[in-house]
Order: structure tokens, then C-alpha cells, then sequence
């Protein structure tokens, strides 16, 4: 089982694009923008979340972990899967964060370039067995279930909903 917990935003990766698409100016950054409750400089000042005290007590019914930084859910989840099998995440599980939302129209951004790219709402993903969901769960209120490893033949990879 796939469990995500959210991110904070950006989480240290996406500047580049960001500053391409809305500028480096300080107008550009008092910018508040309706969606985000706030102006875009608030918003990627945002503190990177810290996932360690959350975890550590569940560290040993994790099978695997993944933090999503550079590379998105699509480039940072197969790191952690052996051949053989596909993780299938269900985009609808969970709410991609305004940022994001705003990114993507404000730069015509490709769907799947956005889930390559950015962590898309969820900072951290978890896997570990379907007995033990509800214990994880249980600890972590903000985690959900957001996909399932399958097996498949040849490299891991991911498959997003």
C-alpha cells in the first residue's frame, strides 16, 4: 500500500521555473494571489517540511520511503521499488496544492511534466503492508491511502491515475 503525507510546497525544488514564469521582482512576490490566501513570496518562503519525529516510531513497518523533492513522484518513487513491479498512485486521493494548480496554468505545464517535476501536494511517500494501514494511519492523521504496488514485469516504475 501507497501512503502519502502532504507537503509544505515547493519543498527546495521548482524555483527555477517559478522564477521564469512569475519573475524575481518584488511586485512579482507581493503578488497575493486568492487561491494561495497569500502573495507568492509567503508562499516559497514556506519552511520544507521536516518528516523525521512523525516517522521514526514506524520505521520498522515501513517497507519503503521516498522524499519528494527533484524529480517528482515520478522520478523519486521507483528509487525505493525493486524490478518488477509499478507503483499506481490515484491522483484523486489526495488534493494537488494550489501552488501547483497555479504553476501548471500560469506556465501551460503538461501534466505529467508537473508530477516529474513537482511533489504535487504530497512530500512524502510511504509503502508498507495492507495489514498495517491503519496503524500508519492511525499515527499520521494526515496520511492517506493514495496508491498500491503491483507486480508487473521489468523496471519499476510509476503510474499515475
Amino acid at each position: 500500500t501507497i501512503i502519502g503525507l502532504p507537503s509544505s510546497g515547493l519543498h527546495t525544488n521548482g524555483y527555477s521555473l517559478v522564477r521564469k514564469l512569475f519573475g524575481e521582482t518584488p511586485s512579482a512576490l507581493n503578488t497575493h494571489y486568492p487561491e494561495l490566501g497569500r502573495t507568492l513570496g509567503e508562499e516559497l518562503l514556506e519552511p520544507h517540511r521536516c518528516y523525521y519525529h512523525q516517522l521514526k516510531p514506524l520505521l520498522s513497518i515501513i517497507k519503503g520511503m521516498a522524499h519528494i523533492t527533484g524529480g517528482g513522484l515520478i522520478g523519486n518513487v521507483p528509487r525505493i521499488l525493486p524490478q518488477g513491479v509499478v507503483a499506481q498512485f490515484h491522483s484523486e486521493a489526495w488534493t494537488i496544492s494550489p501552488i501547483f494548480q497555479l504553476i501548471q496554468q500560469r506556465g501551460n505545464v503538461d501534466r505529467d511534466e508537473m508530477y516529474r517535476v513537482f511533489n504535487m501536494g504530497i512530500g512524502m511517500v510511504l509503502i508498507c503492508s495492507p495489514q498495517d494501514v491503519k496503524r500508519v494511519t492511525k499515527a499520521l492523521p494526515e496520511a492517506k491511502v493514495i496508491g498500491e504496488v503491483v507486480k508487473q514485469v521489468g523496471e519499476a516504475r510509476v503510474v499515475i491515475e
